[in-house]
């Protein structure tokens, strides 16, 4: 519910306008960045033109382009009007506050071509009200976000630029350091959240040198291990999606002609990505090798992941039984040692369902507990697999690939279809999640080593690999477990490591 104040805050660039909703302050579609367009397409993010005086920021901005019908299938809701000027970021901060508030900053999911800051899920109520200031980020998605082409290299004296979107990302935490004091936040306490593509993109940021000093914490949800895109493979599939598209040998000025929504339809084989390319400015090497080697951002960092991520792989072809297939046929790791790793599992579908998740997500995870060990920093784990009570008979195999979200944000009453069925129980779990996040922004440093909530959650540190579980068998119920999944977690990372190695 609106009331009529209406706070200001003065960034750098100018004033803007907000309004107070339930005794949070809320600014939305504040620009980070100029807007991308015709000659600042594929560039990196260029500074704003300061604006006189009041901009109103009652309003969210457009998001990028991108398929509306399965952003609302898939990555929360319906995330409005597109545009390639969409470099736009979302505040939500207490009105009543006295000291400088830790700042949590989102970056969406969505396979970095779907999603929004503005989506129902990412309401930053809830946690502005436990004494945070939060910012939820719009970044270029697609190939707009992630693109080589040879027309375009040599363009930025700096060096080879193809991740945008990584750019656009940094470009908002550079914001949040210039501005955020300004809506009563910490820019020297700063946690940097995201699921899926945005967990992917959180690692990139402790990866990328561009990105060192901006941010303090990393909280990685549901991260994959897809490899990032070699730039020579890069600068392929970059001239064979301008042949398709009937541009034989472009120039720059050819490919910045083409009109902004000319790629998010495009469909295999001519979806060149989108995904992190290694080899430029912002990821000189491999993401990957960087956590192999232990050479990313020393912080605090919670990571973890879902208890059934492979309900996500359909969407992108993958057929489980396939997989298991193809193990049969992997010469290096054997189906039969696997199997042993999976007592009691029947049947390719379900081995390949277990299987897929740990291989694609769950491994990820120990990989980053064990470059954080190696770093000195300590690491906190977790294990989501609740399901809403209304739920438990349509998701029975556990926590789908991206559940975790409204409880992590405790809004099930702003997600369809939660909200028509949510139980007090269902709340009052999501209140805890929500808690443990918002304990980790304040409380965890290099130091600490342990989260206060319904189970003292142990990080890890040298030496110790703790993982705590959210939701035991689908319900409420918490535990915390020594060596969880270690056996086939490190063989795994040994399959990883042997394919990284071979791209």
């Amino acid at each position: 519910m609106r009331n009529l104040e209406m706070p200001i805050a003065t960034t750098t660039h100018g004033d803007v306008r907000g309004c107070t909703e339930n005794d949070i302050a809320v600014w939305r579609g504040i620009p980070y960045a100029a807007p991308p367009v015709e000659e600042r397409r594929w560039r990196a993010p260029q500074p704003l033109t300061a604006w006189q005086g009041v901009r109103d920021a009652t309003a969210f901005s457009a998001a990028s382009w991108q398929n509306a019908g399965f952003c609302r299938e898939l990555a929360g809701g319906d995330p409005g009007a597109f545009s390639e000027d969409c470099l736009y970021l979302n505040v939500w901060a207490p009105v009543a506050r006295e000291t400088p508030l830790p700042v949590m900053v989102w970056l969406h999911g969505g396979g970095f071509t779907l999603g929004a800051g503005s989506l129902p899920p990412y309401d930053g109520q809830a946690l502005a009200r436990r004494g945070v200031v939060l910012v939820t980020v719009n970044y270029r998605l697609g190939h707009l976000g992630f693109f080589a082409h040879p027309a375009l290299e040599g363009e930025d004296p700096a060096g080879p630029v193809y991740n945008f979107a990584l750019l656009d990302q940094i470009a908002a935490l550079r914001w949040v350091q210039d501005n955020i004091a300004a809506f009563g936040g910490d820019r020297d306490n700063v946690t940097l959240f995201g699921e899926s593509a945005g967990a992917r993109s959180v690692l990139s940021l402790m990866a990328s040198p561009l990105a060192k000093g901006l941010f303090h914490k990393a909280i990685i949800q549901s991260g994959y291990t897809l490899p990032d895109i070699p730039r020579r493979k890069a600068l392929r599939n970059g001239a064979a999606l301008t042949r398709h598209l009937g541009l034989d040998n472009p120039t720059a000025a050819d490919l910045r002609a083409l009109p902004a929504d000319t790629f998010w339809p495009l469909t295999a084989p001519y979806v060149t990505g989108p995904a992190p390319i290694a080899g430029d400015i912002v990821l000189p090497e491999p993401m990957l090798e960087t956590f192999f080697a232990a050479r990313q951002h020393p912080m605090p960092v919670m990571v973890g992941s879902n208890s059934d991520e492979a309900s996500v792989l359909a969407y992108f072809g993958v057929n489980l039984e396939e997989q298991i297939r193809k193990l049969r046929r992997e010469r290096r790791f054997g189906l039969g040692l696997i199997r042993l790793l999976y007592p009691g599992v029947r049947g390719d579908r379900e081995l390949g369902r277990q299987v897929c998740r740990d291989m694609a997500f769950t491994t990820l995870g120990f990989v980053v507990m064990q470059a954080q060990s190696r770093r000195g920093v300590p690491c906190w784990r977790y294990w989501f697999d609740y399901v809403a009570v209304g739920e438990r008979e349509t998701f029975a195999n556990g926590a789908w690939h991206g559940n975790e979200v409204p409880y992590v944000f405790d809004n099930l009453d702003q997600v369809e279809p939660l909200k028509d069925y949510a139980t007090a129980a269902d709340r009052a779990f999501a209140g805890q999640v929500a808690d443990y996040w918002v304990s980790f922004a304040k409380h965890a440093s290099a130091q600490s080593q342990a989260l206060d909530g319904p189970v003292r959650w142990l990080a890890c540190v040298r030496g110790r690999d703790r993982l705590l579980r959210m939701g035991l068998d689908k319900k409420a119920g918490w535990r915390l477990e020594n060596r969880f999944m270690r056996a086939r977690l490190a063989l795994f990372k040994r399959v990883m490591r042997y394919h990284v190695t071979l791209d």
